[in-house]
């Protein structure tokens, strides 16, 4: 099946101003979200991009390593060249320090031209949470808060709920909350958005949707580089704050939430908030952290900070009392994977005993793969054809989403972008979901800091298992899932 974009889905012309414009997200993800939207025509020549940064250096080296970054892009048709040439011509690079305000007078000459009151202006601030404040004073200084202004920050947002609380402070007393975007691109993710049409656009999952029926829920992020470039950020942030604050609580937030009245910004996030606000505090037997073996040979100096992190979580309520929710993710694993594995509880009495003891051993799972191969899977028990009496084994239902759709499935950021220019903050972060999220975590960072991480081999998908075994479970390996 082949995707069109519909005309509803078009925006109008807006302003792009990514301050880190020519850094490392910028390049690798924003603009690359940004060419893909404007070959599909969601954005036009009459947009432009302003990219500002402290220290420019020469255009067109950027413009080379920036086209690397979207090579599947040009490549896709032959008029995809042209179309790059044309991109290029709505970008434009200006030297900005938001700390001095140096540069200012250029980003205002070059957004005066097109100023309209309908016409968004997007202020993505791809940059370190400590120069936020600065960010936003820059923009009120400059007169530039307007109401169509929009700003987008990245996470983390702090290193605890204190320097949160300081960033958001410094951010609302300059832009409304209806102005503020905390962008979480696993939120926009294609899986990620079915898993919510799974549960509340069909009736047969909800209903099975909680304690009575699931066993338990595992949610695996690993990933396979290491920590590279980013040594000092890692250092400073760990697995725990880098990737549980947000993206894994974010994914628990998803499977966990009670149906909101209307799929509507506030009240999806109000579900969300009573999930982070019901989680149970963590005991020092439900988490385990971990390091990858060659971590202290990339450092500039031995650290201890965690490559590797999982736990057990519990949530307070009536729905899910007594499910545990298994988590993990870590670095240079053997596998890189993003997925969420619904275990259902095993059927209380088995008719085909007699026939053999298989069916027992194979429960029924629902596994969503976030990614790569997007899709989702019902592992089944099904009759073996032929004569010979009741002999089974274990089937499924596979939906693929690289075999439904023909055409690439968008990445997130780009139908996050989207959504910004339209004023929908359904699939962003409220302030009160972000404290609520370091009120857990804060904690967990105490245990983890008192634990030695354990050491793991590179090409593993991390240490052994401390956590699932007390229950009588075990990690279910992506590899298998994803077969």
């Amino acid at each position: 099946m082949k995707q069109k974009i519909p005309e509803t889905a078009n925006i109008i012309p807006s302003d792009f101003v990514i301050i880190g414009g020519t850094g490392h997200l910028s390049v690798r993800k924003i603009l690359p979200a940004l060419f893909w939207r404007f070959l599909d025509k969601q954005i036009d020549k009459n947009s432009q991009i302003i990219l500002c940064d402290r220290n420019i250096k020469s255009p067109s080296e950027f413009f080379d390593n920036l086209k690397q970054h979207c090579s599947e892009a040009i490549k896709k048709d032959k008029n995809n060249k042209i179309i790059w040439e044309q991109f290029l011509s709505i970008i434009k690079i200006i030297e900005l320090d938001v700390v001095s305000g140096e540069g200012h007078l250029e980003l205002l000459e070059i957004l005066k031209a097109n100023f309209d009151e309908k016409r968004p202006i997007i202020f993505y601030l791809a940059i370190a949470s400590s120069l936020f404040g600065n960010s936003c004073k820059f923009i009120r200084d400059s007169g530039l808060n307007v109401p169509q202004s929009r700003l987008v920050i990245e996470k983390p947002i702090g290193k605890n709920k204190e320097t949160a609380i300081e960033i958001n402070n410094e951010i609302s007393s300059i832009f409304k909350e209806s102005q503020i975007y905390r962008i979480d691109h696993y939120l926009g993710k294609e899986t990620v958005q079915n898993l919510m049409a799974l549960r509340f656009a069909n009736t047969f999952f909800e209903n099975q949707w909680n304690n009575n029926n699931i066993d338990h829920v595992q949610i695996t992020v690993s990933e396979t580089i290491g920590v590279k470039e980013r040594i000092a950020y890692y250092n400073e942030y760990g697995a725990i704050r880098d990737m549980l604050q947000n993206h894994l609580l974010q994914l628990i937030c998803l499977i966990a939430m009670e149906p909101p009245s209307f799929y509507e910004a506030d009240q999806m996030r109000d579900e969300k908030l009573r999930v982070l606000k019901a989680l149970k505090p963590i005991a020092e037997n439900e988490i385990q952290t971990g390091q990858y073996r060659s971590f202290s040979d990339e450092l500039e100096e031995i650290s201890n900070t965690e490559t590797y992190v999982a736990l057990k979580v519990m949530i307070n309520n009536w729905r899910w009392a007594g499910v545990p929710f298994y988590i993990r993710t870590g670095k240079k694993l053997s596998t890189k994977a993003s997925e969420i594995i619904i275990t259902f509880k095993k059927k209380p009495h088995d008719i085909f005993s007699k026939f053999t003891q298989d069916t027992q051993d194979n429960p029924n799972r629902l596994i969503i793969r976030v990614q790569p191969e997007e899709g989702l899977k019902l592992k089944l028990t099904s009759k073996a054809p032929g004569p010979g009496g009741m002999r089974f084994f274990p089937s499924e239902l596979n939906l693929s989403f690289g075999d439904t759709f023909s055409d690439r499935l968008p990445d997130a950021y780009e139908r996050l972008l989207m959504d910004v220019v339209r004023g929908n903050q359904t699939l962003f972060m409220r302030s009160d979901e972000v404290l609520a999220a370091w009120d857990y975590i804060d904690p967990i960072v105490g245990i983890a800091k008192k634990q030695e991480p354990q050491l793991y081999r590179t090409g593993t998908m991390g240490p052994e298992d401390k956590i699932l075994s007390l229950d009588g479970h075990k990690w279910i390996d992506p590899k298998d899932e994803l077969k």
